[in-house]
């Protein structure tokens, strides 16, 4: 766009010029849209400032929301304007053809200093990114395609959401439950928030009471090697878990929040229970270790106050009452204990380590002598007792390394979480997994497994049958061998406090590890609790969604963690709960791998996490390891975890939640659906795999039910079915409103589990619009091969144009090489005219009073003149669905047709009685006639029907001809109970049903005999549909068949449940549409459920295996 031209004084008119062109170009001056920042558009978002400048003449009406106006952030300190003059593109043509004037001027000096002049065109902005409820932002609305590219004096609809930006129902709640001020809501840094988390979390007590007894069972190099591969475990994931929180805005709701944003609800909303249940109980366990060592001191100074178990519950309970009130304080709270119990914990560390360079010889008895050479070599080995194994000292270690997912399960709390959590994970890992590695080495170099205590076990004489390396310091513990020395590696959990500088800190730092894990769990839960009740995909859960104060705490889901975690305190015994909450735990490990490795297998174009030290074998592998390790610490625990986790996902998947997150399994899903397809099409048809895929012409897919249902019957989980639907109007529909009522009606058809794709097209009539879909409509092989439709029942009471085009496309489907079935009810298909359709239809399955109806407004009539054609008085918003609820009544009474054109709509819904399916197999179509009610007697619903076959033969010839088809239907591999041959199809019909037939005809005649020549070939040229004389005599003897065919069918078929027979075919150009429409009408007039079937001549039917 070239520079705006200078701008005349403010106190002149702008003058415009006079030319033919639709679009003008309109300076205005800055005062001009200093003038207009007042009437700024009342819906303009808040925090953002804009303006409309120009004038409006008395028709400015006619330009009103022509632009929907966007509110930019004004980038300059005080929102002034800098002078320059500005463009705006302006409607010149309104209703009373004065020159109106509306600009699109915006205040916002950004734009004005990136290009120079103002434009409607916005430049790239992250609001405009944003979702609806975004918390650290406001959702800006671009302008749309239509206010850029539109005339300008059309009004545009408002744009339907694209690119699934539409937020879900779920999303929509959980936005409202979002309390509107953010501003003094606490956020932490990846220190605070992650780092201090992750370490106290992994840092348990194992550290201080088991990792000595690990190095004495393991020996020095197991015990590295058990470290490093709990290590390589919590590093992949920890890889795993950078990645997907660096693929985008990461919310509140940690583990639980990664999974089912990657793999969908299904395996997040099974996680997230599960997880959430695992910290809660873990709760329980560490306020339990901690309770049992505040007990020992207790007993070690005989101050109990009942006995053991009691005291336990008694210290248990009054802890985690205490750990409840820091929480609910809030997490700045928390966040200050986390560092006073950090410093505590750390300082324990340096306190052993200190105390470790420090030998004494009070300790030597005791195990105790330093660090010395052969103390190291001798416990390098293993040296396994009480029958424990390599993996049973890793399964006791394992769950001291987990913990490291503390600091992402409040990722709702961190400042940043995209850059805090892979590095404070990551680092927290490294750190504790040195630690560990140096206490295991520390306590191998510095201890001995097994010691007396006795200062009097000292060597005296020679040390020829003392070989320990304590013999060479000056001890004989041989004794220990047989059992029962209390001190040592082996036998002393405490052996820390013993070579500790101080011992007291030690039990400090027990005290430490214990409450912090508590704390973090205790935190952990609820938020995970309440990002999976925020998305409701457990709706019996919702009520602990909802947040209080600044930080949105789930004071709700605080205490039912409280009550799960004092439930498990009470009872006590957490032997048997604790390898599951371990498994529980591996279960999110594993599952978080594998998101990685899905999302990148998927290749999807919106998985770009910018953390790039990732793999996605190594992510695999990771979530193998994960399921392996689970199997090792407890296999029946781990079963019990895999059942609970699939029994969940079951639940999910049934219940089918109202989210889209755009999942890696619906992108995997997708590449393979592209990748099968494109297989496909290089594979050649083969006749055994023949299956009928249907082109439907519904129109609204709720329009005609029975059409939906009997095509449904014999395509589902066998072939394809679409929707067609050809829209008709003076009106051309807007694409955007087409594209919102294709989504909506796929999403009726979901909802009622049919198994078909919806497809509108717009042309000027069904004949054009069913070439566009019989030609375009499918991708590869899935493409249609059967165009199906409604009979034209009230084909002679419209114009005979419309006859002409309903004829002409069945030629078209005959052309493109399509099967043609046309289905007729005495009663018709069309719904569509019923007010309140769908709520009389659920009168039949639903008792009055019900709670939900859906019910479909329409407006004009759809009738069955046109099979796809909506009302000529609307082409939008027909049969549009909205709820009603707490319906008590039903609707006004139906008319009497109507009623009865309901309960048939709904025939094919419901499971046929015991009955027949007649199919008159006249001629050969390849047979489709044959295949269609054979697939449908294999459906639950038609089981009961028999398949009775009527073929035409010669009298002479009956029982040969009927072996002959027995012969062919047993090679088919088809049942049927009886066969019927026909001798009689070419008796002359009945006179009075001639008549009837000669009385249908009359007024589409041509009676070229009463007219000259000329003016015959004219009118015949006008009116193609007429029926002359020549074609009448020519045709003679079909049209007595389809009369005598009608009487045979009224004989042999009349209680049939359903009529499956061979469609005749008109020669185009021959025979006219009126005659052709004559022959339908007259063979399917009056019968049951009726089915003109006519394939493409090309086999179906195989008897070759």
């Amino acid at each position: 766009m070239s520079d705006p031209p200078s701008s005349p004084p403010p106190s002149q008119k702008p003058a415009l010029k006079t030319t033919s062109s639709r679009f003008q170009v309109d300076p205005v001056a800055e005062a001009a849209a200093a003038a207009a920042l007042a009437a700024a558009s009342p819906w303009t978002p808040p925090r953002t400032r804009s303006a409309s400048a120009g004038r409006t003449s008395e028709s400015g009406d006619e330009a009103r929301g022509r632009f929907r106006v966007v509110g930019f952030v004004d980038t300059s300190a005080d929102g002034a304007f800098n002078g320059d003059t500005v463009r705006s593109e302006a409607s010149l043509h309104s209703s009373t053809g004065a020159l109106s004037h509306f600009s699109d001027t915006h205040s916002s000096t950004y734009y004005l200093r990136t290009f120079g002049h103002n434009t409607i065109d916005a430049v790239p902005n992250i609001d405009f990114y944003r979702q609806t409820e975004a918390p650290l932002g406001e959702k800006l609305v671009r302008p749309s395609l239509s206010e850029l590219h539109d005339e300008l004096d059309k009004e545009p609809l408002d744009d339907v959401f694209a690119s699934g930006e539409e937020p879900v129902a779920a999303e929509d709640a959980a936005a409202k439950i979002v309390p509107e001020s953010k501003g003094g809501s606490v956020k932490f840094g990846w220190i605070k928030g992650v780092l201090i988390r992750c370490m106290l979390n992994i840092w348990g007590v194992m550290l201080f009471i088991r990792m000595s007894w690990i190095v004495g069972q393991a020996g020095i190099a197991l015990s590295c090697a058990i470290i490093l591969i709990a290590v390589l475990v919590t590093t992949i994931t920890g890889l795993s878990t950078s990645a997907i929180a660096t693929n985008g805005f990461v919310r509140g709701g940690g583990a639980y929040y990664l999974i089912s944003r990657s793999l969908g609800p299904e395996f997040g909303g099974s996680i997230g229970l599960i997880f959430a249940f695992a910290n809660a109980v873990a709760v329980a366990m560490y306020v339990v270790g901690f309770a049992e060592t505040v007990v020992e001191l207790l007993d070690s100074i005989d101050a109990l106050m009942t006995d053991e178990i009691n005291d336990i519950r008694i210290v248990g309970t009054l802890t985690v009452i205490l750990l409840l009130g820091i929480s609910v304080a809030g997490m700045e709270w928390e966040a200050k204990a986390q560092v006073v119990l950090l410093i505590i914990l750390v300082a324990a560390i340096f306190n052993y380590f200190i105390g470790s360079f420090i030998p004494m010889d009070s300790k030597e008895p005791n195990g105790f002598f330093g660090y010395k050479f052969a103390i190291m070599m001798e416990n390098m080995g293993p040296d396994f007792r009480d029958e424990e194994t390599f993996f049973s000292v890793f399964a006791i270690f394992f769950p001291a390394a987990t913990g490291i997912l503390a600091g992402a399960n409040i990722s709702g709390d961190l400042a940043d979480p995209q850059y805090s959590i892979p590095k404070g994970t990551l680092l927290a890992i490294l750190i504790t997994g040195l630690v560990y590695v140096a206490v295991a080495f520390s306590n191998g170099s510095c201890i001995v497994r097994d010691a007396t205590g006795d200062d009097n076990d000292t060597i005296i004489g020679s040390l020829e049958n003392c070989t320990d390396a304590a013999c060479t310091l000056g001890y004989d513990f041989s004794i220990c061998k047989e059992g029962g020395c209390k001190y040592g590696l082996q036998n002393d959990f405490q052996v820390m406090s013993l070579v500790s500088a101080f011992g007291p800190l030690i039990t400090a730092g027990i005290f430490s590890a214990t409450l912090s894990s508590a704390l973090a769990s205790l935190v952990s839960a609820p938020k995970v609790f309440q990002a999976l009740c925020k998305d409701n995909i457990y709706p019996g859960l919702r009520i602990f969604a909802k947040g209080y104060g600044k930080n949105n705490e789930p004071l709700r889901a605080y205490v039912l963690t409280f009550i799960i975690g004092l439930a498990f305190i009470l009872i006590a015994e957490l032997n048997i709960i604790a390898p599951i909450i371990s498994n529980f735990f591996l279960a999110s490990y594993a599952l978080i791998n594998f998101s990685v490795f899905h999302a990148s297998l998927a290749n999807s174009p919106g998985w770009r996490p910018s953390f790039k030290y990732y793999n996605k074998w190594v992510s695999l592998a990771g979530a193998v390891l994960c399921c392996v390790v689970m199997f090792v610490i407890n296999w029946w625990a781990a079963l019990l975890t895999n059942v609970i986790v699939l029994a969940l996902y079951i639940y999910v998947s049934y219940k089918k939640p109202d989210v889209n997150w755009g999942s890696s399994t619906q992108a995997l899903m997708y590449n393979q659906a592209l990748s099968h397809s494109l297989h496909l099409t290089g594979v050649e048809d083969h006749i055994k795999n023949f299956r009928p895929q249907c082109l439907v012409m519904t129109g609204y897919p709720n329009a005609r039910p029975a059409l939906l249902h009997l095509v449904q019957a014999f395509t589902k989980n066998v072939g394809l079915m679409i929707c067609g639907h050809v829209r008709m109007g003076s009106r051309r529909p807007n694409p955007k409103e087409m594209l919102n009522d294709q989504a909506r009606y796929q999403r009726w058809l979901l909802k009622k589990r049919i198994k078909a794709f919806y497809t509108p097209v717009f042309a000027e009539d069904l004949r054009q619009g069913a070439q566009n879909l019989l030609q375009a409509v499918g991708l590869g092989r899935l493409k249609p091969n059967t165009l199906v439709f409604g009979f034209k029942n009230n084909w002679r009471d419209g114009e005979m144009k419309d006859v002409e085009t309903y004829v002409n496309t069945i030629h078209d489907a005959f052309d493109l090489l399509y099967g043609v079935v046309i289905i007729r009810l005495k009663e018709g298909l069309d719904i569509s005219h019923i007010q309140g359709q769908d709520e009389f239809l659920s009168s039949y399955e639903k008792a009055p009073g019900m709670k939900e109806l859906l019910v479909a407004i329409n407006i004009g009539k759809d009738t069955d003149s046109d099979s796809s054609k909506p009302s000529s008085k609307t082409t939008s918003g027909q049969s549009s669905p909205l709820i009603i609820r707490d319906t008590k009544e039903l609707p006004v009474k139906l008319s009497m047709a109507d009623e009865k054109l309901l309960a048939a709509s709904q025939q094919f819904k419901k499971k046929q009685c015991k009955g027949t399916i007649d199919v008159w197999w006249l001629f050969d179509d390849g047979g489709l006639t044959l295949l269609i009610p054979y697939l449908l007697t294999n459906k639950k619903k038609w089981k009961e029907c028999k398949i009775r076959v009527f073929i035409g033969g010669k009298i002479n010839r009956i029982d040969h001809d009927r072996r002959a088809m027995a012969a062919l239907l047993s090679k088919f591999r088809i049942d049927f109970s009886d066969i019927c041959v026909l001798g009689d199809i070419n008796t002359k019909p009945q006179k009075h049903n001639k008549e009837r037939f000669e009385e249908m005809i009359e007024p589409y005649r041509l009676k070229e005999e009463d007219m000259e020549q000329e003016a015959a070939e004219k009118l015949k040229t006008e009116e193609p549909w007429r029926i002359t004389d020549n074609e009448l005599e020519l045709y003679k003897a079909k049209t007595n068949r389809q009369i005598r065919l009608n009487e045979l069918l009224k004989e042999h078929s009349s209680t049939a449940n359903l009529i499956v027979m061979s469609m005749p075919l008109a020669r185009k150009g021959t025979v006219s549409s009126a005659l052709y429409m004559c022959w339908l009408d007259t063979l399917s007039k009056g019968l049951p459920p009726i089915l003109l079937v006519r394939g493409n001549h090309q086999s179906v039917l195989t008897f070759y295996s």
